[in-house]
């Protein structure tokens, strides 16, 4: 074995002391006829730069990882598994690809952030799981065209599987697992997060062949007693309470998208397009992996397409701007929207308008605690009656339920790895220590003459990221102004 295998060794066997899981194997090299090991991933071994010791991905460690697994063995009943797929490449056409991103499940559970993986997950007694991945097996060929891949051994020694193999060949190990268990926990073929080649051949929408995964559906019918269940219950309880460590991810993601908002307030920009750009830039400095979803950057009456990302008309000269962006740290997001004049300075029936809705807004952050007792849903309802009553004031006729004309979407959602995360996971939930949601009233009024000729085609929303502690809200997202006289003065 040479010096560069040799040292490789040692650093993973350290890895191994930093995260405190007790079953780790010896470490076998990769490829031992290297001077370097490369894996799929960024780790502290490739990118300490990124990735500090004892973390397998940005922030969450290795224990953690496993924390969850085993939190999810003890939600399932005896003789059960869980299944889960990563997700596949994605083609915007012929061999162009779209940059990878990992179904938010599969990454959960196991820091593993290549396509074309399987993770199963066996309750055992006395407390224990089982923890398979099968995965793309090293292929020189294939990684000079495509990149690294981290292997069969490193699913065993860096991501702590007790059982790896070749994701090739699990149409015929999938069947010797169903043997032993009765329950399968699984959302697919019908998760609305995945689409993989595990999904396609057990949604039958391709034909069935020798290769890839090609036996599973097959498998699952011709077992007798099997019983499909799904797991998206299960794991939205254990996605929708944040850990120290994932809180912490979103709280960096927040800052850092909260500083190039702020920064963007300052600067004069000819149309959404450059400031589209100018967040772009921002949301890829200091470590963060880029824009966590398609922004909006909507001018003038464009605001009032909720989900408006076309991002390409010019301003115009005492116009809104309203931006709903956020970056993404280590998988994991912030969500934050903001309205500020094009020009810097509030005219007095933008003013009117945008501190109605902020006091609403702060309100309703003020809320998010574990004493409130409130939920997402019960928030929404206060959110409405309150921005009525001040849009009342200002002279709107609200009427015949004009508040779901006027605020025509929910006032929050739950965050984490997905914009909406836990998807299903219900709103009226109370409130518990750890979740992490939004709180984004808007106002968006159309053109038209029921409403006041002064707010005629006006769009805002503020939206803050809150983490619910006992007593008050961790708001993850500060940096970002919002105030009045804190907007104005960024262009004194």
């Amino acid at each position: 074995m040479n010096s560069g295998a040799r040292s490789w060794q040692l650093a993973l066997r350290a890895r191994r002391r930093c995260t405190g899981i007790q079953q780790w194997r010896r470490w076998q090299s990769v490829d031992a006829d290297k001077e370097t090991v490369q894996f799929g991933q960024p780790l502290y071994e490739t990118h300490p730069h990124l990735i500090r010791p004892g973390r397998l991905t940005p922030g969450i460690t290795s224990q953690e990882y496993y924390s969850r697994r085993r939190k999810l063995a003890k939600a399932l009943p005896p003789n059960s598994i869980a299944i889960l797929a990563a997700s596949d490449i994605k083609y915007r056409s012929g061999a162009v690809f779209y940059k990878f991103h990992q179904d938010p499940d599969f990454l959960y559970l196991t820091g593993f952030n290549e396509p074309d993986a399987l993770a199963v997950i066996e309750n055992l007694d006395n407390d224990e799981h089982k923890f398979h991945l099968y995965v793309r097996p090293k292929d020189p060929q294939a990684e000079l065209w495509e990149g690294a891949r981290s292997g069969i051994e490193a699913a065993e020694e860096v991501f702590n599987a007790d059982v790896s193999g070749d994701v090739n060949f699990v149409p015929t190990i999938i069947p010797e697992i169903l043997k032993r268990k009765q329950n399968v926990y699984t959302d697919l073929p019908n998760s609305m997060m995945t689409d993989n080649h595990l999904k396609r051949y057990l949604s039958g929408s391709e034909p069935a062949r020798a290769g890839l995964l090609g036996g599973i559906y097959k498998s699952f019918k011709d077992v007798e007693g099997v019983s499909l269940k799904s797991l998206r219950p299960l794991l939205n309880e254990l996605r929708v309470i944040k850990s120290e460590n994932e809180v912490r991810n979103m709280r960096k993601a927040g800052k850092l998208s909260g500083r190039a908002i702020t920064d963007a307030m300052r600067q004069s920009f000819t149309g959404e397009k450059d400031l589209d750009s100018f967040l772009d830039y921002w949301f890829k400095q200091d470590g963060c992996d880029g824009p966590a979803y398609v922004p909006v950057v909507a001018g003038g009456i464009n605001a009032n397409t909720i989900h408006y990302v076309s991002n390409n008309m010019l301003f115009k000269p005492g116009d809104l701007v309203l931006v709903d962006a956020g970056a993404e740290y280590g998988g994991y997001i912030t969500d934050i929207s903001r309205t500020w004049p094009v020009d810097g300075k509030f005219t007095a029936a933008q003013k009117d308008l945008y501190n109605a809705l902020l006091a609403v807004q702060r309100s309703c952050v003020s809320l998010c605690h574990v004493e409130s007792g409130l939920s997402l849903d019960r928030l929404h309802k206060i959110a409405s009656s309150t921005l009525a009553e001040k849009l009342t004031d200002l002279g709107f006729d609200m009427s015949n339920n004009a508040i779901h004309k006027l605020f025509p979407h929910h006032v929050g959602h739950y965050i984490g790895l997905d914009v909406h995360d836990s998807p299903g996971f219900s709103r009226n939930k109370s409130f518990e220590k750890g979740m992490c949601v939004t709180v984004e009233p808007g106002i968006y009024v159309p053109d038209d003459e029921r409403w006041p000729k002064w707010a005629r085609g006006m769009g805002m929303r503020i939206e803050d990221s809150v983490c619910i502690d006992d007593t008050g809200p961790n708001v993850l997202t500060t940096e970002a102004v919002k105030e009045v006289v804190d907007i104005e003065a960024l262009r004194d």
